[in-house]
């Protein structure tokens, strides 16, 4: 009669702690990183938003007589618009990715866009400013305005 021998190969206790202890340290590096690459495209949405904004400012104003800037953010979807000059998302519910838009009239030859992120810190470490002029401005730490750095 032939004896059978059972194994009892597996994995030992240390070997799985050691396996545990690999993805605990590659999850503790990645994390960071992809928190931040998506601060980074938040806030790359928001200056492309602002440019949008102030782009479709500027087409409103070279097609309504007498020239004058929109007196809010909704006139930019207005039906009489075919295509609207932006989105209905962010002229509507001002906000995207992240940020919060406010539009502020001026008066008719002069507007300027705040871009202020939701949850500082985790939607977005930069606040953004344009008006009239184009250039596109960011601070961190408050609200951005006219004397503030330009985005390049």
């Amino acid at each position: 009669m032939a004896t059978k021998k059972i194994s009892c190969d597996g994995f030992t206790l240390v070997e799985i702690m050691i396996v545990i202890a690999i993805i605990v340290i590659l999850a503790a590096a990645s994390i960071p990183i992809f928190l931040a690459s998506r601060i980074n495209a938040s806030e790359a949405s928001a200056i492309v938003s602002c440019r949008t904004i102030q782009s479709a400012c500027q087409s409103y104003y070279m097609n309504i007589t007498p020239h004058t800037y929109p007196s809010a953010l909704e006139d930019l979807i207005n039906p009489n618009s075919n295509p609207p000059y932006v989105d209905t998302v962010l002229a509507v519910n001002k906000q995207k990715q992240g940020y919060s838009f406010e539009y502020v009239f001026n008066n008719s030859e002069s507007f300027c866009v705040y871009a202020d992120p939701i949850t500082p810190g985790r939607t977005g470490n930069r606040y953004f400013f344009v008006d009239e002029t184009g250039v596109t401005r960011a601070r961190t730490g408050g609200r951005a305005g006219p004397a503030d750095t330009p985005v390049e």
